[in-house]
C-alpha cells in the first residue's frame, strides 16, 4: 500500500490532535522517509502549544505566547503508528 504525504499528515494529526495547548496548532509534516527494512515511514510533524514559560514581569520581544515542538512518528503500510519518539536532530 503506497501512503502520500497528505495522508501520512492526516493519520499523525488524527494520533496527535490531543496534544497541542494552543487553539490552532498549525500541523505540519516536516520530513519523510521510507524505511524499505520495516516497510514503514518515519516522519517528523511540528505543532503548536502555549509557552508557559512565559515571565511575567519583564516581557521581551523574544518571548513568544507559543511555540513549535517537533515529534518522530512512525507509520506502517497500514497507516498504523507504531512508534512515536522525541524528535532530535
Amino acid at each position: 500500500m503506497t501512503i502520500k504525504f497528505g495522508e501520512l499528515l492526516k493519520i499523525a494529526k488524527e494520533h496527535l490532535k490531543e496534544l497541542p495547548t494552543a487553539p490552532n496548532p498549525d500541523f505540519r509534516l516536516e520530513q519523510a522517509e521510507f524505511n524499505t527494512n520495516e516497510n514503514s515511514w518515519d516522519i517528523v510533524v511540528s505543532y503548536l502549544v502555549e509557552n508557559t514559560n512565559k515571565r511575567k514581569l519583564l516581557a521581551t520581544l523574544a518571548e513568544f505566547e507559543y511555540f513549535r515542538i517537533y515529534k518522530k512518528l512512525r507509520i506502517n503500510e497500514n497507516g498504523e503508528i507504531t512508534g512515536f519518539f522525541i524528535f532530535k536532530e
